[in-house]
Parts: C-alpha cells; sequence; structure tokens
C-alpha cells in the first residue's frame, strides 16, 4: 500500500476491486435511484482513507485505484449483460 495508512478500520483496497452484485443491489432498494452504486464500499474506503490522512492523496492511491477497478468490473458487466440481452435494472 501507497504511504503509511491506518488501516485499523479500513479493509485493505484489495477488497474493494469487485463491484456487488448490482441486480440485487438495485432490486432491494423501494425506490429508484440513478445514484445507486455497487462499488459504495470502496468509495467510502477512499473518502474515509483520505480523512485519516489530511487529505493527502499520495497515501490514498491503492484505495482510489481499487475504486476505478470496481467501476470499471461493474460497467463491463453491464455492458455485457446489455450486448447479451438480458435486462439491466439501470
Amino acid at each position: 500500500m501507497a504511504g503509511s495508512v491506518d488501516t485499523d478500520q479500513l479493509p485493505p483496497p484489495e477488497v474493494n476491486t469487485r463491484p456487488k452484485d448490482y441486480h440485487a443491489k438495485f432490486s432491494a432498494r423501494t425506490t429508484y435511484s440513478k445514484h445507486t452504486d455497487p462499488c459504495e464500499d470502496a468509495a467510502k474506503a477512499s473518502l474515509k482513507c483520505m480523512d485519516r490522512n489530511q487529505y493527502d492523496k499520495d497515501k490514498c492511491q491503492d484505495f482510489f485505484q481499487a475504486y476505478r477497478d470496481c467501476k470499471r468490473a461493474w460497467l463491463d458487466e453491464r455492458w455485457n449483460d446489455r450486448r447479451g440481452g438480458r435486462a439491466t435494472p439501470v
């Protein structure tokens, strides 16, 4: 991990590189929102890292990369579902 990050309450960035099942994530909501994010755990971890490190971005690069990897995996999954003719909630 880049820099010295206090990981007491933060999961390792690698834990958040895969999105949650977006079908389950969206269908579990009682109201529709375009802001529902299967990668919200990765986003929260990166923000928590920033809080703990006085907003020094260099110390949180692994968390940012985990979020980008998660988002890319989610978008690829949605793209493949749409190309395959499977219904997508968003």
